[in-house]
Order: C-alpha cells, then structure tokens, then sequence
C-alpha cells in the first residue's frame, strides 16, 4: 500500500522555490496545492487537509487562532511586491513615488490577482496614493498576472516579484519603491489535527534551515529570521 502523502498547501508566492526544495525532502512523499493565500484558508476552513500551510504570517496567525494549526509560526521569507512587462516592452520608471503613480495612471492595462497577497496589498495602496478608481486594473481572481502580460494582454502585471520571475516571456522591472513598498512575510504553520505532525515539522524545518536560503534568493525571495 502506497503510504499517505504529506499535503503542503502553499501561496503561488513560493512556487519556484517550493518547487526546488520539495525534492530533497525525503521524511515522506508531498502532494502540494499551489493557490493564492487566501484560496488556501478558505480551503482549510472547509474541511480540507493541509499537513503543512504556507500562507502570510496573518493568516497563519488566524488559522492558528480558529484551531486549524498549531499555535505558533515559522517565518520562512519576506517578500516584494513589483511589475513586471512583457519581454521586449519599454520597462516604465518606478522608481520613487511619483514615477509609480505616473506609470500606473499612464498605463493602459494592469494585470492584478484578486485572492493573492499582493493583490489585497496593492488595492491599499492605490487607495492610500489616493488613486483608486483610476488605475485600469485587469483582475483575475487567481494565479499569475504576469502571464496576461506574456500574451500581450496587460501592459504591466503587478505580483509579488517572485511570482513575477515564475512566468516566462517577462521583465520583472522591480519591486515598488520606498514610499510605496509593499511587503508581505510568507511563514508555515503545521496542521493541528493532522497524523503527520512529526513530518510536517521536519518538512518546515528544512525550508528554514540555511540550506534553503539560496534557492529562496534565487527565487526573489528573502529569508527571514524566526520571528514568532
């Protein structure tokens, strides 16, 4: 009989490196959903199992409060949000405040996912710019904004840049600028009711451990000290 699987349920954000780390795990065989932070909730909350959830630190925090994981966090990276255009196309000036706010307004189409992180983050922003209502946004309620880009759908994609880097025939441009930074902490929390505690926490343990950090860089994303 095959031997049940470790189910890891991750934010799009780690995808690349999640990817990468995932074959040298050797404490059980994964099976990993790969959905936007707030997909992974909503699923968690409906029954679902997820041995293991990599989320943004909030969610963690809430999941853990309603009983679904175990109390407590591991930070795992921090994370950028950015814009990226297709490959070839005339990269915009983001480079402080008023540039963002000017590329924004002047562009024509902007590519946002509506369930992910960085979605929920940049409609605050554009609230706090006090341009909401004038940037013409092109929402898709999940995945990769940046693929819209690649097929010449949307002139920008705004994603976490580690998203942005996942999705060929792109240019990430850059993260937001300071002023305008959004940033978001992805940790992992390990399931409260679930029969594979012991190699969910060692699965988290390696992609804590310094060996993963390289592959996290090299992904656009930053590892991060334990926090909580």
């Amino acid at each position: 009989m095959t031997p049940p699987a470790l189910r890891v349920f991750s934010t799009l954000a780690l995808a690349g490196a999640i990817g990468k780390l995932s074959p040298r795990f050797r404490g059980a065989r994964l099976e990993t959903t790969l959905l936007p932070t707030t997909l992974v909730a909503q699923r968690i909350r409906a029954g679902e199992r997820a041995d293991v959830a990599i989320v943004s630190s909030a969610a963690i925090d809430e999941l853990a409060r309603e009983g679904f994981l175990e109390p407590g966090r591991t930070d795992l990276v921090k994370s950028l949000v950015g814009i990226a255009v297709r490959t070839g196309a005339p990269r915009p000036d983001i480079s402080t405040v008023d540039a963002l706010v000017a590329t924004l307004l002047a562009a024509q189409s902007v590519a946002v996912s509506r369930a992910g992180a960085s979605g929920i983050a940049f409609a605050a922003l554009l609230q706090r710019l006090g341009i909401a209502g004038q940037v013409r946004t092109v929402v898709i309620p999940s995945g990769f904004t940046a693929e819209l880009a690649a097929r010449g759908e949307a002139e920008l994609a705004v994603q976490q840049i580690s998203e942005l880097m996942a999705v060929p025939g792109v240019e990430v441009v850059g993260a937001f600028p300071p002023g305008a930074e959004c940033a978001a902490v992805f940790s992992a929390g390990v399931s409260a009711r679930g029969a594979m505690q012991a190699e969910a926490r060692a699965f988290v343990a390696m992609l804590a451990s310094g060996a993963a950090a390289s592959t996290f860089r090299a992904n656009g994303l930053e590892p991060v000290a334990k926090l909580a």
